[in-house]
């Protein structure tokens, strides 16, 4: 008897819910970021945090179904530890790669927004001050 059938099972059993709740906890806490992002735009926050927990469910759940075959038949119990500490470390690490490609790709924006908004005076300037001292000390 193999235990191929057995690592596929435990395998769903743990990459599933583990899918599940990164998430639910990166919609939960990113929002406060992605309302930073679009400065205070709630439906446009909403709008996108949905977006992303759908595309992130798209592409993690299709990477957990590519990567669940098993090339070789898992013939003791051992073996499927092994088996499942390769697979499951894929996925977390594949998780942890999507999640900071998101949060770079979103600060990125956020920082361009702020800086197109620094760029825009509040109030004319109303006066000109000259240096008091030289630029460059001598």
């Amino acid at each position: 008897m193999t235990w191929t059938v057995g690592t596929y099972v435990v395998y769903l059993l743990l990459t599933l819910p583990l899918t599940v709740w990164v998430a639910t906890t990166l919609s939960r806490n990113g929002r406060v970021f992605l309302e930073d992002v679009f400065a205070g735009n709630e439906d446009l926050t909403d709008a996108v945090n949905r977006l992303l927990v759908v595309g992130f469910y798209l592409l993690n759940l299709g990477f957990v179904v590519l990567f669940l075959r098993i090339s070789d038949p898992v013939e003791e119990l051992g073996g499927l530890f092994d088996t499942l500490s390769v697979k499951v470390g894929v996925v977390m690490l594949t998780l942890g790669v999507l999640h900071f490609l998101n949060v770079y790709v979103f600060n990125a924006i956020r920082r361009r927004s702020r800086f197109e908004q620094a760029r825009v005076a509040p109030v004319a300037p109303q006066a000109f001050l000259p240096p008091t001292q030289p630029a460059y000390p001598r």
